[in-house]
């Protein structure tokens, strides 16, 4: 399992979540990806090698994912106003794309 092309793919996924939702940020909100994802690596990479080998199932991988909704700042759409409520919907859109795209990739 070549974790660095899922990290790749989860990037990809998680521009594209933002270009469909605030494409006007697209730009700014890349950095806020790259470091949810720098800071969450080695967890993610943990867990996603677990679920792979069958020591993990889908529901506690999703469970782990999860709780890691919380370092995801998205500092540039707190500065542009983004609702607190609007954020936390698009939080768990985030969670729940990663939680796909990696289930889509390891089985």
């Amino acid at each position: 399992m070549d974790f660095d092309k899922i990290l790749q793919e989860l990037k990809k996924s998680l521009v594209s979540l933002f270009n469909d939702k605030f494409s006007e940020f697209s730009k700014e909100s890349k950095k806020d990806i790259e470091l949810f994802l720098s800071e969450s690596k080695s967890k993610l990479e943990r867990w996603t090698s677990l679920l792979a080998q069958g020591k993990l199932t889908v529901e506690d991988f999703e469970w782990l994912v999860k709780s890691q909704k919380d370092l995801f700042k998205m500092k540039t759409l707190q500065a542009a106003g983004i609702s607190k409520i609007s954020l936390g919907h698009f939080k768990n859109k985030v969670v729940k794309t990663i939680i796909d795209t990696i289930k889509v990739l390891v089985f």
